[in-house]
């Protein structure tokens, strides 16, 4: 009975008879007392980083890809990436927030106790890195189906201009299931595996980044080439909506970024401070290493650069000081640009946005290099008692080659149940006449 019922009952029964309320009474007091109440700032803090992560994926990633395709299949890239990232909102209220956080003892499986947001409630909170301090429980769970609904439609990039759009739905639906729940159980809940390892990864270099770039790879090869790749003029239609799209995610990353420590405190500003100059400096690197090599610095490469400083940082955004921040950005742009020039020429896959490339090449870089500069010694913000640099950097390449493997292996078989129920590739007359007419039936641009 709560407090107030207590109180308006003793009132009507008079003086006498609330003395023997009185216990009850005083012990409804102590506990509302000690029951947590949600921080209004940090909840204000959570929701903005919500929307801003919604905003990366609706229409940031979007038109960040569209640019880069060619101009009959932009609307298709638009589609993909805009059904992928609400079949899986609604499949996180399903079930995906239980399967990832649902209060299971198992090191790799959520459980069913929250399936339909069970017991998740108004009055239901969520914990922060502050004891003591809580946010309401459905912000926690919002601003995790964000980071579950951009991730898929991270891969859609690695087979746009040949996918059919049923089996990309089809493949992300049940890629989440399969793949990122389990993942984000691992590294982000406390009963998790990678967690109970002490791996580090603040705001998703495993979960997002590596797992979206080493599924992006397989899908490209497993799709197959685009008609024509190597010998047809495939550049990209709009440079311009591509630099659009890649303001909006380094915009929207801050609530990626800062939206991961929970709380509107420093560590929310360290990572703040981190996404700046991470990013600008793997810009400029990006820009440096080009001029070198190709003699001319493109725009192309400085959204690229752009990009691939914003997921070195996400692994150690609140975790490393800035310092250590601009070291990844600057060593991140030449090892990205090696993969998407060198390495995926040599091989022959066609990776159409270098998802692979950028996310998965610099997902895995930013994961281990987060181990050392983690040291308080190079400005982070040190290590768990009785840890060394050596021990934690073992811990993240362990974290690497766990996700790695998991990602890999469940997305070769996801992808041929998908060919077996509806086929992946689009027929060659399809794909020549571009996917926005031939799956969509119109056309993002009129002559």
């Amino acid at each position: 009975m709560q407090f107030s019922t207590l109180t308006s009952h003793a009132r009507r029964l008079g003086l006498a008879s609330a003395a023997l309320l009185a216990p009850a009474i005083a012990f409804a007091q102590d506990a509302a007392a000690a029951a947590p109440v949600p921080d209004k700032g940090d909840t204000t803090f959570m929701f903005i980083s919500t929307i801003l992560v919604l905003f990366m994926a609706v229409p940031g990633l979007g038109l960040f890809y569209g640019g880069l395709v060619r101009a009959k299949n932009m609307l298709s890239v638009l589609m993909q990436c805009t059904v992928v990232a609400a079949s899986v909102m609604i499949i996180w209220v399903l079930y995906g927030y239980s399967f990832a956080f649902g209060g299971s003892e198992s090191p790799f499986f959520g459980g069913f106790a929250k399936m339909f947001l069970a017991g998740v409630t108004k009055d239901s909170t969520a914990a922060t890195f502050t004891k003591g301090v809580v946010i309401p429980e459905y912000i926690f769970m919002l601003f995790q189906m964000t980071f579950a609904a951009i991730t898929p439609a991270l891969i859609l990039g690695a087979f746009a201009e040949r996918i059919k759009f049923s089996a990309a739905v089809l493949f992300c639906i049940l890629w989440v299931t399969v793949v990122y729940f389990p993942v984000a159980h691992m590294v982000w809940d406390a009963k998790g595996y990678l967690f109970g390892l002490g791996a580090l990864d603040f705001a998703g270099g495993t979960v997002v980044h590596i797992n979206a770039g080493v599924s992006g790879l397989i899908g490209a090869i497993m799709v197959g080439k685009r008609t024509g790749y190597g010998k047809d003029m495939m550049a990209p239609h709009s440079m311009t909506l591509t630099y659009v799209g890649a303001a909006m995610l380094w915009f929207g990353w801050f609530g990626f970024n800062a939206g991961s420590n929970l709380e509107a405190s420093s560590g929310a500003m360290l990572a703040t401070v981190n996404t700046f100059v991470a990013t600008a400096a793997a810009t400029l690197s990006w820009c440096v290493v080009e001029a070198f090599t190709r003699g001319k610095s493109s725009m192309l490469g400085a959204a690229s650069g752009m990009i691939a400083g914003l997921v070195a940082v996400t692994p150690a955004a609140g975790i490393v000081g800035p310092m250590g921040a601009i070291v990844l950005g600057v060593v991140v742009s030449p090892l990205c640009y090696f993969f998407v020039s060198v390495v995926k020429n040599k091989f022959g896959y066609d990776d159409t946005a270098d998802v692979f490339g950028v996310h998965g090449v610099g997902g895995m870089f930013g994961a281990i290099a987060t181990g050392i500069f983690a040291s308080a010694s190079l400005g982070g913000v040190g290590y768990a008692e009785g840890q060394t640099m050596a021990g934690q950097v073992m811990v993240q390449i362990q974290a690497v080659v766990i996700t790695i493997l998991w990602t890999g292996i469940g997305s070769a078989i996801l992808y041929k149940i998908v060919d077996v129920i509806v086929g992946l590739r689009v027929p060659v007359e399809a794909e020549r006449e571009g996917l926005d007419l031939a799956s969509h039936g119109e056309a993002a641009y009129h002559s």
